[in-house]
């Protein structure tokens, strides 16, 4: 929804309906991952995209229906071998979309949601997509983070899905999602049984963007910061020299910091400011920058991605100082070094791509690899993901 809020709030501002298409789930080669929405505005204007083109047609069809009906629909998208070229996904991929009718007396809590997504603040939105009930269809409760020292904040929690004991055991599993800034359908029993089943419900969770950590004020980082920026990331490029380290010089960076880099390191870990999602890129190659930052580093419980950048030699140094320092075996082999996928790059912008390319293919698991020396799927599905088109809280 994050890259359609922008239009759907200009028309729910202005009072209209909209008509609006939800990747709810995905499977095999689907091109787009959950929470891609596709709107259908007053006017009939389209804006976002459900599957890259594939089914854009059937879903504004049926985003037209649902306004006029005023009943959401959860409709399933795929290929069939024998009518590759029928309304579906001629890549072979499976999604469900989930359609609904958006405006303020449907939705009254989206500029709350919008208001949290701009400002950082982390917010799921729940909607119940399968009921045996059609009434229950489309309810959807609000939930933020639950607030310190207090269990029972109800301001943490907008709206219900008709029962207490749905919205209580919805309640705990959207805070798990929203901690891990995924996305997920889970299924319930028709009134939140949790070994049961009957009800779906589509936690679409939007935490703050993950951070790309980026040491080193060279062209190489002003490069990588742009990169980031482009895939999404919230970019902060350190460096202890001040005249390196100028926005001037970084105006990709979302913020540029004058510190030692295993200090500032130490101190966002010290502040919660560090998780799962976060990369980061060394990119200093100077044993006096990156060795204590690195100790730092690699002994972190999880991150998304450590890489180094330096020669081979570098590398060889880099690795013995490391065991010098005490680290183990298995702590350095989460580093990735020398940097980045092996593409020929040599300029700053050819490494940078290097560098994400490293980045997405560990993040989902691809090869890196060229695509027409492979064979079997082109997308792939996060490590956390089963493969099960329902998958139970």
């Amino acid at each position: 929804m994050r890259e359609v809020l922008d239009e759907m709030m200009r028309w729910w501002s202005a009072g209209e309906t909209v008509g609006v298409g939800t990747v709810v789930g995905t499977w095999r080669s689907a091109p787009r991952q959950p929470g891609a929405s596709m709107l259908v505005g007053p006017g009939g204007e389209a804006v976002g995209s459900v599957s890259g083109g594939c089914v854009e047609g059937a879903v504004y069809e049926l985003s037209q229906e649902v306004v006029e009906t005023g009943r959401p629909v959860l409709q399933r998208y795929g290929v069939s071998d024998d009518d590759a070229y029928a309304v579906g996904l001629t890549c072979g991929g499976i999604l469900d979309v989930f359609v609904e009718k958006v405006n303020r007396e449907t939705f009254p809590e989206l500029g709350e949601v919008a208001d949290d997504i701009a400002s950082g603040r982390p917010v799921a939105v729940v909607t119940v997509i399968e009921h045996p009930d059609p009434a229950w269809v489309g309810r959807r409760v609000v939930v933020h983070p639950e607030s310190d020292g207090d269990a029972d904040d109800t301001a943490s929690f907008l709206g219900s899905l008709g029962s207490g004991r749905a919205d209580d055991a919805v309640r705990d599993d959207a805070r798990g999602l929203l901690a891990q800034g995924r996305s997920a359908i889970l299924t319930y029993g028709p009134d939140g049984e949790r070994r049961g089943e009957g009800m779906r419900v589509f936690v679409a969770s939007h935490a703050p963007k993950p951070r790309m950590l980026v040491f080193g004020a060279i062209d190489f980082a002003a490069a990588v910061a742009r990169v980031g920026g482009f895939l999404g990331y919230s970019v902060t490029v350190c460096d202890a020299r001040p005249v390196f380290a100028t926005k001037t010089r970084f105006p990709g960076a979302d913020e540029v910091v004058v510190r030692w880099p295993h200090d500032y390191l130490q101190n966002e870990v010290d502040e919660g400011r560090i998780d799962s999602r976060t990369v980061i890129a060394v990119l200093t190659h100077d044993p006096k920058f990156d060795v204590p930052l690195l100790e730092v580093a690699l002994r972190l419980p999880e991150v998304a991605y450590i890489g180094a950048m330096g020669s081979r030699r570098t590398h060889e140094d880099r690795l013995e100082r490391l065991r010098e320092a005490g680290l183990t075996e298995d702590e350095l082999a989460r580093m990735s070094s020398p940097i980045g996928l092996d593409l020929g790059a040599r300029t700053p912008e050819e490494t940078a791509v290097s560098i994400a390319a490293e980045i997405i293919a560990l993040r989902w698991g691809g090869a890196g690899e060229r695509l027409a020396a492979t064979e079997g799927p082109i997308h792939h599905h996060h490590a956390t993901h089963d493969g099960d088109p329902r998958p139970h809280a």
